[in-house]
């Protein structure tokens, strides 16, 4: 398989194909836009792609001979797409009556990046105002991977039309090997999953595997199976392997006798001393390198003590453990998994090497591989290994006689799940165990050869204690069922029914959506809470500025909700961000959309009435079904969103008499509206006066500015703020500043 190069990952960009043989028709990607959150395509990440077919415009699939059985025959998986008619083989069908490349190239690159695993089955393909210009569009959970996608497609495509050869083992090779360095780690996939069946939203933080669940100050950091509670101590405490034995043991826990020792020769006294057999591995090793087991001479024990310390700081001698390994999963002082290992052993057939039996009928097993599809490693001859088949009279090479067994591991394939057989004493001894050593998500390593008896019935110990465990031996078991243990790690970081969610309002529109913004943001830093805001004017935590350009953008939104000290945010979004960038959140409790009608979107392909209801509805759209969408009852664009919300809508309106709004209350729905010129807070019949206009404006004429106090004071009840600290808050100098 070809490796994809750090450098070549930088410099991928979608260029024209160099090569044309003598077919004279290209197809060229003009720009490219990452829209990284919920935007006007769907709520997920897209690339957006401007495309120019040029001339084959005038050739659409129907009209060059062969290339859909072509096409077909190459990516068999398209019968699956159902695409326009809704059917399986659907876009085959289209490729037959005629369809354009723009659309193939959508269905191409999803079918692509299907293969190397990235199933989201979302592309859109649409024309542009120019000639021959489409906007491609498809889903990009991890941008670079959907570009390559989108690139091997076209090259792809132009060679299925030209009828000349195309690599395509090797295409989706290189795609599948930079989806693979760019895919989270099974274990960090395996709790943002459980995240995100929890409605969790989720950030992820680097290239590797730290993760961010929740917003601001409710947010939990992981990084693989070590969360923002593991500490420093106790991590480093479980690297160390004698202290930790130590520590269990003066707590009570069993552990095998042993001490650490400085050379062979006092590795062999310290064996003599324990009794034989002893186990040796390096006091601060990891995956099991340096350790031997089962050693019984003075030769294997130096032989052993030369590998080890070479693999640690230290090398520590132990008294061997009769039984089987096995690895049981804590999570927040609770068992949620637990996994068996096996030895690893071959017969003779009186004609096989070893290596060509450990072949033969080790590694031709399918669970055995390489990848974390597989739940069982490769069985190869390391030191380990070699000191077995020593003891046993044998060598690699040797023929071991028919029915002899060959025993080549002890150790290791710990994948078969016995959770449910795991002793209550046992339970609470590794329990235990991890909060000895202060982990909060440990992976407790202990020798017995029956786990559903207790430990001391069969001089059964814990030899290890290790922060940051793996979790494939649990999620893809070799045998038994898969454990739930990414949702045991989010239950353990988001107790009850906590989201990780901070109040969070997202304000889009026309003029006035700044004004509004400050406004909701003084609100809330008036009703205690500390308040984050993203808008034009800058970037503020409560009134201290964190950045005075332009803050109504992605980046701008995001230092709030990464910022741990924030307690609620307020972000504007205008137009152009949910065009060119998304939002930068997933969903919010309320969004406010303020003079939708003449909002100017400035995109040359949105110049139709109906653009500014598909550009920002997408704050609507996001809005939790526990949370509320703040719609103006005499716009016709807003009016049009009421339908949308997932949660509740408040309606405000200079107009109480307003055909809309009257409805809205016979519903029983909330609105903030002016009545004889008051302002009051209406639900259903029931009504609370704020005050009079003038109190809160100049004059009644102020259109604008009084259009902007009712959307704060509606924003204001569905954020729970009550009508009389409502009422001070709105008559405040700083909020009247904002409405100037």
């Amino acid at each position: 398989m070809a490796r994809f190069r750090h450098q070549d990952i930088q410099a991928l960009t979608l260029q024209p194909t160099a090569r044309m043989n003598q077919f004279p028709h290209s197809i060229t990607f003009i720009s490219e836009t990452v829209l990284r959150g919920p935007n006007v395509w769907t709520y997920f990440p897209v690339l957006e792609t401007q495309v120019d077919i040029g001339s084959l415009e005038d050739f659409p699939s129907n009209r060059i001979p062969g290339f859909a059985e072509r096409l077909s025959a190459w990516l068999p998986g398209l019968i699956e797409h159902r695409c326009s008619p809704g059917v399986r083989g659907g876009f085959l069908q289209r490729l037959d009556e005629g369809t354009w490349p723009a659309h193939i190239l959508e269905h191409v690159s999803l079918e692509l990046l299907g293969l190397v695993g990235l199933q989201s089955g979302f592309g859109r393909a649409r024309e542009t105002e120019k000639r021959g210009v489409y906007r491609v569009i498809i889903s990009a959970q991890q941008e670079t991977v959907s570009r390559l996608a989108l690139q091997i497609s076209r090259d792809l495509v132009l060679a299925a039309m030209a009828d000349r050869s195309f690599d395509l083992e090797a295409a989706v090779d290189t795609l599948r090997d930079l989806a693979e360095s760019k895919w989270l780690g099974p274990s960090t996939a395996a709790i943002a999953t459980a995240a995100e069946d929890r409605g969790i939203p989720m950030m992820r933080l680097n290239e590797g595997n730290l993760v961010q669940f929740g917003y601001g100050c409710k947010q939990r950091r992981i990084w693989t199976a070590e969360t923002d509670r593991t500490s420093a101590i106790a991590e480093g405490v479980s690297r160390d392997k004698e202290l930790t034995r130590r520590l269990l043991a003066q707590c009570g826990v069993p552990v095998p006798e042993g001490r650490i020792v400085a050379t062979p020769d006092e590795a062999w006294e310290a064996a003599q001393e324990i009794g034989l057999p002893v186990v040796i591995k390096p006091t601060d090793g990891n995956h099991g390198r340096g350790v031997f087991t089962h050693l019984a001479s003075q030769d294997e024990i130096i032989a052993a003590w030369k590998i080890a310390v070479q693999e640690g700081s230290a090398v520590l001698v132990e008294r061997f453990i009769v039984g089987n390994e096995h690895r049981i999963l804590v999570v927040g002082g609770k068992v949620v998994a637990a996994a068996r290992g096996q030895i690893a052993s071959v017969t003779g057939d009186g004609q096989s090497t070893v290596l060509a039996l450990i072949e033969s009928q080790l590694n031709s097993d399918p669970r055995r591989g390489t990848t974390e599809d597989h739940p069982l490693n490769r069985v190869r001859i390391d030191s380990a290994a070699q000191i077995e088949l020593s003891r046993q009279g044998l060598t690699p090479d040797a023929i071991p006689a028919a029915g002899q067994e060959v025993l080549i591991q002890r150790n290791g394939n710990v994948a078969f799940d016995v959770t449910d057989q795991v002793h209550p004493e046992v339970a609470e001894q590794v329990c235990l165990a991890a909060r000895i050593v202060g982990l909060d998500i440990a992976g407790i390593d202990l020798v017995a050869q029956d786990i559903s008896r207790p430990l001391a019935d069969q001089g059964a110990a814990i030899v290890e204690v290790n922060a940051g465990p793996g979790l494939l031996m649990h999620l893809k078991p070799a045998d038994g069922f898969a454990q739930p243990v990414g949702k045991a790690i989010i239950d353990h970081l988001f107790t009850g029914e906590s989201s990780g969610r901070i109040p969070l309002v997202g304000v889009t529109g026309g003029r006035g959506r700044c004004a509004v913004a400050q406004g909701v943001a003084e609100l809330l830093r008036e009703d205690g809470r500390r308040t984050g805001l993203a808008c034009a004017k800058g970037v503020w935590i409560n009134q201290r500025p964190l950045q005075t350009e332009d803050g109504a953008n992605w980046k701008g939104a995001r230092r709030l909700l990464l910022n741990t000290r924030v307690e609620a945010a307020v972000i504007e979004n205008d137009s152009h961000t949910i065009l060119n960038e998304g939002l930068a959140y997933d969903r919010c409790q309320v969004g406010i959309v303020i003079d939708a009608t003449d909002a100017a979107l400035d995109h040359p392909d949105l110049a139709d009435p109906e653009a500014n209801l598909r550009v920002l509805r997408t704050q609507i759209d996001v809005v939790l079904p526990s949370g509320a969408a703040i719609l103006d009852a005499m716009d016709p664009v807003a009016v049009e969103m009421i339908a949308l919300c997932d949660g509740e809508v408040l309606l405000y309106s200079m107009d109480a008499a307003a055909h809309v709004l009257l409805e809205h209350l016979k519903r029983s729905g909330r609105a903030a509206a002016v009545r004889d010129d008051l302002i009051a807070l209406v639900h259903g019949t029931h009504e609370v006066v704020l005050g009079p206009v003038t109190d809160f404006v100049e004059s009644a004429h102020e259109v604008h500015a009084l259009n902007r106090v009712l959307a704060i004071a509606a924003a204001g009840w569905a954020l729970g703020i009550a009508p009389a600290q409502l009422r001070g808050s709105l008559k405040t100098r700083v909020i009247q500043e904002f409405l100037v």
